[in-house]
């Protein structure tokens, strides 16, 4: 691929952008990888100059989970398109995009004229302090015609994961992802252990004694404080959890691999390791680059192993590192005039850290992450949460969000991590047959496929479609794969290719979708 027609860097957040002499730093392109040497900088942008068809449509990722947002679009050239982006127009498909696990924040726009590569170096909401030392920013790549517009996005995804080392063997999980989660019929609220080995044994007598053992997840609820309130995670809710490596065996006697979730980076009061970074919680979002706070993370992973579970879901990271969700984030990430502990390291090598520690410790744990920024998870988490919250309350949020991340994502499955559209509901509360069209379209990716299951919700009709998605999902979904084929023109396509031939799924309900769901 050619080197960029113009290079530009930002020192200071507040500075225009200039030349990299005028900037007092290096930047140097040697076959595709990009080397900044600074002694404080903010961000570096690259332009390439090439004049795009003015049919073109353009497609981008998401800096963490998509929120339904993903779609192709025609040329908005503010529009901001984090870690790739693809151009397709009548005559072909083309892309760039950067490796996994970059040292940057790394982001696109694209215009009539040519397309931008932007380097946000900083650190929190200030300048990294490289002290002269060169960083390998990023590994840029370019993507050529892979026939289709999916066959191109595919080939874009293995390209940019080639550089990640294989997993040592054996690997935590063999075989497909499904299992249970309360989350959607219980939020965090009014269950016990009763309630959780309740739903370890509706998975297990769904899976209809499947040789893939099924999941079981104690989601947010189990500790003291209340929901999302953070740690210590040293202890359940008294009377309600008393005994958690108990709850682990009984989960395991039942005949399900028990999972557990926590919020690694907050606690439940101030703290002096606490980030600088704005937050709804102050005082409380731990700030990583304090080595304490690491030890603290090791001994909670270590701690979950001793109690016997075999499945960690870490969540909110972002949030409390940045104070913002993924669609607050922008170009900007976080608020500018903080900065992180350690000055000396960019955004990006604070996040590779901190999952790199995660993955170390979790030793045999499988390890989802929610509310992590995928490019930078992927080969560091086993499983991806990779769109924002389904709903056991509300039908529009499980169309939106589940079936835009899994048809915009699902090239990145068993490429970057397995896969995660979130779960399935099913509740009294949303309409089973179009629940049921969701567990279907899960099943056939094989992706991983977790279920809120209220047992209010239990019907003959309804077990007998559970009980065949989870087979299906067990046995590893089509064999063939399956493709959104409206996908250009549909954020949450109807219409599917698989092994069986084009799938067509109705999403909506009479009266359409409801744009205030």
């Amino acid at each position: 691929m050619r080197e960029p027609t113009a290079y530009f860097v930002q020192t200071d957040p507040s500075d225009g952008l200039v030349t990299p002499s005028r900037a007092g730093a290096e930047i140097t392109w040697n076959d595709g990888i990009v080397e900044v040497t600074a002694q404080r900088v903010s961000r570096v942008a690259l332009r390439w100059s090439e004049r795009l068809p003015a049919d073109a449509l353009i497609l981008g990722d998401a800096w963490e989970r998509s929120y339904g947002d993903l779609q192709w679009r025609h040329q908005q050239p503010e529009r901001l398109l984090p870690w790739y982006f693809l151009v397709h127009s009548r005559t072909s498909t083309f892309g760039m995009g950067v490796d996994v696990q970059p040292n940057a924040f790394c982001a696109w726009t694209v215009d009539g004229d040519g397309y931008t590569l932007w380097l946000d170096l900083r650190n929190g909401g200030g300048p990294v302090h490289l002290d002269g030392r060169t960083l390998a920013a990023a590994v840029v790549r370019r993507f050529d015609d892979g026939g289709t517009p999916w066959q191109t996005l595919n080939a874009a995804v293995a390209s940019m994961s080639t550089r990640l080392p294989a997993r040592p063997e054996p690997a935590p999980v063999a075989g497909p992802v499904v299992g249970a989660n309360n989350w959607y019929y219980a939020y965090g609220e009014n269950f016990d252990e009763k309630a959780v080995l309740k739903d370890a044994a509706t998975i297990v007598e769904l899976a209809d004694g499947h040789p893939v053992k099924p999941f079981s997840v104690v989601d947010d609820g189990w500790y003291p404080g209340g929901v999302c309130s953070g740690g210590p995670w040293d202890r359940g809710i008294p009377g309600v959890f008393d005994d958690l490596a108990a709850t682990a065996s009984a989960i395991k006697e039942i005949g399900a691999r028990p999972g557990i979730w926590f919020r690694p980076l907050l606690v439940r009061e101030p703290s002096p390791l606490a980030s600088k970074a704005p937050h709804d919680k102050p005082g409380r979002a731990l700030d990583p680059t304090h080595p304490e706070v690491l030890d603290g993370l090791r001994a909670d992973l270590h701690r979950f192993q001793s109690w016997g579970f075999e499945l960690v879901k870490h969540d909110f990271t972002t949030f409390d590192l940045f104070g913002n969700f993924g669609p607050a984030m922008g170009s900007h990430l976080t608020a500018d005039g903080w900065q992180f502990h350690d000055p000396t390291r960019t955004t990006a090598e604070i996040v590779l850290d901190l999952y790199r520690e995660i993955r170390s410790a979790a030793n045999d744990l499988l390890v989802i992450g929610c509310n992590t920024v995928g490019h930078l998870a992927a080969g560091l988490v086993d499983i991806q949460r990779t769109g924002d919250d389904t709903s056991g309350r509300d039908w529009e949020r499980t169309r939106k969000m589940g079936v835009n991340t899994l048809a915009y994502r699902l090239p990145q499955h068993n490429r970057f991590f397995t896969v995660d559209a979130d779960c399935v509901p099913c509740t009294p509360q949303t309409p089973w047959e179009l629940n049921a069209r969701f567990l279907d379209l899960i099943a056939r990716s094989g992706t991983a496929l977790f279920l809120s299951i209220d047992p209010a919700a239990r019907t003959p009709e309804a077990d007998r479609d559970l009980r065949a998605g989870i087979r299906l999902a067990l046995d590893g979904g089509d064999e063939s794969g399956i493709e959104p084929t409206d996908w250009l023109v549909n954020t949450t396509p109807n219409t599917w290719r698989t092994g069986d031939g084009d799938v067509e799924y109705d999403w909506s309900r009479p009266w359409g979708a409801d744009p205030h769901g």
